[in-house]
């Protein structure tokens, strides 16, 4: 039994040490933004699903803050089902790189 403890022990510090290893890199995300800019990438933008909001801007935000929330979107903690669709088919680097590539943008690169 301490046999598989420890096991599992060491199982559980490799995947946190694998997760703490991903690291953004914004050139590997511009593929992976396609479907972001239609709603992010305008100023002033409004969607209307499941009802109307201001979608915000996200060029220039902490990547921290981008990767935290597009992994509440996965895990179902923020609710609006575009993102959380969309959320749900990343993987850890793909959100990474996403965020990393909206960190290092302007706001100012944003159509007006």
């Amino acid at each position: 039994m301490k046999k598989i403890y420890a096991l599992l022990v060491l199982a559980g510090v490799f995947n946190a040490a694998a997760a703490a290893d991903i690291v953004g890199n914004p050139k590997a995300a511009a593929a992976k933004v396609e479907q972001c800019i239609g709603c992010h990438g305008i100023s002033g933008y409004k969607g209307t699903f499941p009802e109307v909001y201001r979608v915000p801007m996200i060029a220039g935000q902490s990547a921290k803050y981008l990767e935290s929330a597009l992994n509440a979107y996965k895990k179902g903690d923020r609710k609006h089902p575009t993102m959380r669709g969309i959320a749900a088919s990343m993987s850890d680097q793909d959100i990474a790189d996403v965020s990393a590539y909206y960190a290092q943008m302007s706001p100012a690169t944003v159509q007006k």
